[in-house]
């Protein structure tokens, strides 16, 4: 076992906090950093790990850690709340080479969640754990999305962004018409001229993309007139919306299986 890390100081600590920040740093490394010993092991049946940073107690409490392909090193408690972007730190924290999906899973995709302009990381992160949890084959971000391998998202997914294949594209409207030209029917959860969902038949012979929007403005113009059509769901006058979240889960349930 190798010597403890105890200075928060150490350059290891500053880079390791540095990907649990930075996107940009995450991307220049190619690593993302994942915190807590359910995620870290969910998150190295995917991908490889770098690097594990660990205290004693916690790598005592969870033996499976010892089984990860990686440089485990003991920390310090106070570096590990250092480390830590939660309250109560889980002592666990792991550097993880960042997922590269092949385009061709895009291309094959029947069943598609894309979101515009969803800023919250935990709302990207739910999103894509409903996704997985009902089926769908890919996650599509458009601009404006948090981060998918931001440590909130990634909690909020527990651990989906890294099963799930996930895209990013700088141009929403143009990659929603691409699908549309493929015979993927794009359906914008939206409000105006939007069909009822429990009118919405669930056979789409060239698949589906679900397309959500962001929690205050909803998706743009321009993404819904790629779409085509749109859904809204039927709610009574007791709440005037659901979250992106909410909204999101209830879509990709009613059209699970298609």
């Amino acid at each position: 076992m190798l010597q403890p890390i105890t200075s928060r100081d150490n350059d290891k600590i500053k880079q390791a906090c540095r990907l649990r920040d930075s996107e940009a740093a995450r991307a220049a490394a190619g690593l993302f950093f994942a915190e807590g010993p359910k995620l870290c092991l969910e998150a190295a049946k995917s991908c490889r790990c770098a690097a594990l940073y660990a205290t004693r107690r916690a790598l005592e409490h969870t033996p499976a850690l010892a089984a990860l392909d990686a440089v485990t090193v003991p920390v310090a408690d106070p570096v590990a709340d250092k480390l830590s972007s939660t309250k109560s730190s889980q002592g666990v924290f792991g550097l993880f080479a960042l997922p590269a999906p092949d385009p061709a899973a895009l291309d094959a995709a029947r069943r598609i969640l894309a979101l515009e302009r969803v800023q919250d990381p935990g709302n990207v992160g739910t999103l894509i754990r409903s996704a997985a949890a009902f089926g769908f084959d890919a996650v599509l971000l458009g601009p404006g999305c948090a981060a998918p391998y931001a440590p909130r998202t990634l909690r909020a997914s527990m651990g989906a962004a890294v099963r799930m294949p996930v895209f990013e594209t700088g141009d929403l409207p143009a990659a929603l018409r691409a699908l549309g030209d493929r015979g993927v029917t794009c359906l914008a959860a939206a409000l105006q001229n939007a069909a009822a969902l429990d009118t919405v038949g669930r056979e789409f012979a060239g698949g589906l993309c679900v397309v959500i929007g962001s929690e205050g403005q909803g998706l743009t113009d321009a993404a819904v007139a790629a779409c085509g059509r749109a859904v809204r769901i039927p709610m009574t006058d007791r709440a005037e919306s659901l979250n992106a979240a909410v909204a999101g889960s209830v879509l990709l349930w009613h059209f699970r299986g298609v």
